[in-house]
């Protein structure tokens, strides 16, 4: 029987001082003194002290069912055992059987899958597709969205921070987003007849050729802080959509797989079948794996030959499948809705409790609260966005954070969690919030 060396106060200082030194800077922590993570177990991480955290972020929308769910990491092992990597150029069973299973689930006629190792690669892929499919150029996108990292991601992203580095945008036009809290035309809901879609038309008129290869946007923004739409928008803007020869694609890397509730993509729960899907993050429970899925008739109009040498990799696509099938064994999409609606009323009770607290939005098991310092004049509060953080990572709570202005607390835990996690985690933040200093 072997034992695990005693943690020692000194590795998580030697972890973070190495970092520094051989990692990009721009590669950015969480915290002041950054936690060096050791291990995890389900809903729960530990650091290198052995300290746990009850995990509320999953890695960015990542961990769908759990740290090192054995019903998945079984899978993975073996398969490593016995086929570890081909790349495309080798049809192997386990690239087949998750491409299947995704045309099984998804919705429409979305039946081919392209396989990648990040969201940032599916999404260049969708835009590929659609400029190719379309004989267009234009692409317009939400502002405050997020799509990668890569040149072209980041031209479709839209915040400041995360554009740096000369992008260029030549055929990227950004449309107002349906931020119903912080409304850029001043309406309210439901009196504005949701005007910002009618905003997507305008600007294809204006800011586009006047047509248009596709319209890309994530059914509830990730990175800019959990931002939900009204029912009617998507609906609205699909429409738009299809009168200018565009073709709606939902980037679905942080929606996808049952993470919004009841169904397995984001985008379906407005009611849109979209042209093609972007997944990644959720998809293979933390292993790298991405896709763009759309139907046979797009997949046909890719030009030319195209590989990918990690992508639809044998062990990166039976941790997918592993993971698809988890969730349907266990019925989680379910679970997303049922105790996401319980956290949903434990937060909106928060909301009541701490007038810090301006805003609570999200769908199933993706949940934000956006800080302020006045309810009336919504000034955002990142200080105390960050106080929070560092108060619920000492109570023993792990959380994200986005939006624009570094306001918005983000909460994503696994689909798999019980109401039991949801009050402790709850418990926990309500100490937390009581421990921020304005």
């Amino acid at each position: 029987m072997t034992t695990q060396p005693k943690p020692t106060a000194g590795r998580s200082e030697e972890v973070v001082r190495k970092h520094k030194e051989y990692l990009w800077p721009a590669v950015t922590n969480y915290y002041q003194q950054p936690l060096v993570a050791d291990r995890g177990q389900m809903q729960y991480v530990w650091d290198l002290e052995g300290k746990r955290y009850l995990d509320f972020f999953g890695g960015i929308l990542t961990v769908s069912v759990g740290h090192a769910n054995p019903k998945v990491t079984g899978k993975i092992k073996a398969q490593m055992d016995r086929l570890q990597h081909t790349s495309t150029l080798y049809p192997n069973e386990a690239i087949v059987a998750l491409a299947e299973k995704l045309a099984q689930i998804t919705p429409g006629k979305l039946q081919k899958s392209f396989f990648t190792n990040s969201g940032t690669e599916a999404n260049e892929a969708a835009i590929l597709l659609a400029r190719m499919a379309t004989g267009s150029y234009d692409v317009v996108a939400l502002r405050h969205a997020y799509s990668g990292s890569s040149q072209l991601a980041k031209a479709v992203t839209a915040q400041a921070p995360w554009r740096k580095a000369a992008v260029i945008s030549v055929g990227i036009a950004h449309a107002i987003n349906p931020y119903c809290y912080r409304c850029p035309l001043g309406l309210k809901y439901p009196d504005c007849g949701v005007a910002c879609a009618n905003d997507v038309e305008n600007l294809i008129q204006t800011g586009t050729s006047g047509s248009i290869a596709a319209f890309i946007a994530e059914p509830i923004q990730g990175v800019g802080g959990f931002i939900t739409p009204p029912p009617e928008y998507f609906k609205i803007v699909f429409k738009i959509v299809k009168k200018y020869g565009g073709l709606f694609i939902a980037d679905e890397v942080q929606t996808g797989f049952g993470r919004t509730g009841k169904k397995w993509f984001g985008i379906e729960q407005w009611e849109v079948t979209p042209d093609i899907i972007t997944c990644a993050k959720g998809m293979a429970n933390g292993s790298p794996a991405g896709a763009t899925i759309t139907t046979a008739e797009l997949a046909d109009s890719f030009q030319g030959l195209t590989i990918s040498t990690f992508g639809g990799n044998p062990v990166t696509s039976v941790a997918a499948r592993a993971t698809i099938e988890v969730i349907e064994e266990e019925n989680l999409r379910e679970n997303a809705h049922t105790v996401g609606a319980y956290f949903r009323g434990k937060l909106e009770e928060l909301q009541q409790k701490y007038p810090l607290i301006g805003d609570v939005r999200g769908m199933g098991l993706m949940q934000a609260l956006e800080l302020v310092k006045d309810r009336q004049t919504k000034e955002p509060a990142p200080e105390a966005t960050l106080q929070l953080m560092e108060r619920a990572r000492d109570n023993g709570l792990l959380i994200g954070k986005g939006g624009l202005y570094g306001n918005v607390i983000r909460l994503s835990p696994m689909l798999n969690i019980s109401k039991a996690d949801v009050d402790e985690a709850t418990r926990l933040l309500d100490k937390s919030l009581g421990e921020v200093k304005l």
